[in-house]
């Protein structure tokens, strides 16, 4: 059954019982329960199940991934610096407000691809604290992938920060890196956009 008709059920259940409830208020003390009792019973039966509920099913299809063997010649390419944050301080006591951070990478170009070769995750000492790649992956025209640095994944610090490499084998437009950092706690919420800065440019030897 579709959410819409569980949800017009709802409804008119819910003024039925309404109405039942007023005639057995009329003079029987056992009325007071016996409303209640129905009113409770026929809510508790017209809400949905989990099977029921609507799911919410990604479209997003994996990159590729691609061999850059001796046929593979890179045109262009480039080293981008994305700072990310996995907690920050707030408070005169420097309390630590933890954050998810999502590193987004776009292709902005409408008619070739472009192949990611490196993400690196850095920590605040300039540690390596994870490669996200084992192979390098292609990212087709206008295709975007992201990588994601969870919650209570404390390892980064204040000053972690995305070190991504990107090559083509044709001239193609800057693609868009960028990290987006959120976080909620005791009814706080914070979330902000971190955009990466090339370091690097030109052709991979």
């Amino acid at each position: 059954m579709k959410l819409s008709s569980l949800i017009d059920w709802r409804s008119r259940l819910g003024a039925l019982s309404l109405t039942l409830s007023r005639k057995l208020f009329k003079g029987k003390a056992f009325g007071y329960i016996g409303a209640i009792s129905i009113m409770l019973s026929l809510l508790t039966s017209c809400t949905p199940s989990k099977s029921q509920r609507p799911k919410v099913v990604s479209s997003q299809v994996q990159p590729q991934e691609v061999t850059l063997d001796a046929n593979f010649q890179t045109v262009m390419g480039q080293t981008i610096y994305v700072p990310v944050y996995s907690h920050i301080y707030h408070g005169e006591k420097k309390d630590i407000f933890n954050l998810a951070a999502t590193l987004s990478i776009r292709n902005t170009d409408s008619s070739d691809p472009m192949v990611i070769t490196s993400v690196r995750y850095y920590d605040s000492n300039g540690k390596l604290v994870k490669q996200y790649l084992e192979r390098a992956i292609q990212l087709t025209a206008l295709a975007s992938t992201d990588f994601v640095v969870n919650r209570t994944d404390m390892s980064g610090g204040s000053g972690a920060n995305f070190i991504v490499e990107w090559v083509a084998q044709t001239k193609v437009s800057q693609p868009i890196v960028e990290a987006v950092m959120i976080g909620a706690d005791l009814q706080q919420g914070i979330s902000w956009m971190s955009p990466g800065k090339v370091v690097e440019s030109g052709v991979s030897k």
